[in-house]
């Protein structure tokens, strides 16, 4: 038969209580912490998680919502995560979602359902306001790793806006005053903020910008390829700042097809800091996304939440990015 707690109890020289106590994650003597760990491991006793959700009542369970389970900046997050959840003693399930079939809000049922203590929401796709609003009257724990909708709810992302202000100021320190901006596909959140920064910058910095200088990609190496294509026919940049790496990739591809070496004729900065961006040649100068962090944030918010210690309101948080200076910038000729 199967090792109960009062056969740990017994070994650990200790009561059941104790014994709980323990394996509830309260501190107890650690003496008598090492005796039950001993009797855990020589019973090979394991836990009856379904009497010890009972009596917590709780799942002991996270629900993770993705809108595309095969975006590869997922995989850092979810270790951010799951990190943090498996400290807490915390197991999660992955649900994803179809823009043709559900929305983020028809996971709500799993809390009202009671098959999760919490919900991770995570997308880079631009959140409408009521949807938002409708999670923030949930009265379960929720967190939001994306765009926001500026609704009070706990959420966590990169301050895109500020890594790409930083880009332009960094290439204007070394001297480039035309710069041009391949942005990313309208739904995304993340693509609104970068195009924002990019505008706010040259204001800030009394740079004329000219729509021209403007092209629109969707985040893949042919879009960005292309846009490069219809920039390098108008001419009049020295600098081209792409709102991911993928852009930017296909658009030095372009560059290079046509006989133009980086950055001796032009400068480009990617967004991501993907693996591949530093073993291209040049190497591509980045702003990379603190992902494991998102991803530990996000879990370290919810269980506040489950824990019932969120402050009021929930808070927002902006993680910094980062730039990585690499080989494909430089000063204008």
């Amino acid at each position: 038969m199967a090792a109960t707690i009062k056969d740990v109890a017994r070994l650990a020289h200790t009561s059941k209580s104790t014994v709980s106590r323990y394996l509830n994650g309260t501190a107890v003597h650690p003496d008598v912490a090492a005796a039950i760990r001993k009797a855990v491991t020589d019973l090979n006793y394991h836990p009856n998680m379904n009497a010890r959700r009972l009596v917590m009542e709780r799942t002991q369970v996270i629900g993770i919502v993705v809108d595309d389970i095969s975006n590869r900046f997922y995989s850092q997050i979810f270790k951010g995560i799951r990190e943090m959840l498996n400290a807490e003693g915390y197991d999660y399930v992955f649900y994803t979602w179809t823009r043709a079939h559900e929305r983020e809000l028809d996971f709500l049922r799993l809390l009202y359902e009671e098959q999760v203590d919490g919900l991770i929401f995570m997308s880079f796709v631009y959140r409408h306001r009521e949807d938002v609003e409708a999670m923030r009257e949930s009265p379960f724990p929720i967190v939001l790793i994306g765009h926001n909708a500026d609704v009070s709810i706990s959420t966590v992302d990169v301050d895109n806006k500020a890594g790409v202000m930083e880009t332009v100021q960094y290439l204007h320190r070394i001297g480039h005053r035309r710069i041009a901006f391949i942005s990313g596909p309208e739904e995304a959140g993340a693509s609104r903020a970068r195009t924002s920064g990019y505008l706010t910058a040259l204001e800030d910095l009394a740079i004329e910008g000219s729509p021209a200088l403007m092209q629109m990609s969707d985040w893949t190496h042919e879009g960005g390829y292309h846009a490069m294509k219809h920039l390098l026919r108008l001419g009049g940049f020295t600098a081209v700042i792409a709102s991911n790496d993928e852009s930017a990739i296909g658009a030095m591809t372009c560059m290079q097809e046509q006989g133009y070496a980086i950055p001796r004729d032009f400068s480009v900065v990617g967004f991501d800091d993907i693996d591949i961006s530093r073993w291209i040649f040049p190497a591509l100068t980045t702003v990379r996304q603190p992902f494991e962090n998102i991803g530990q944030t996000a879990a370290q918010l919810l269980m506040r939440g489950i824990k019932a210690t969120l402050a009021d309101p929930p808070p927002s948080i902006l993680l910094k990015p980062e730039l990585i200076i690499r080989n494909s910038t430089g000063r204008p000729r």
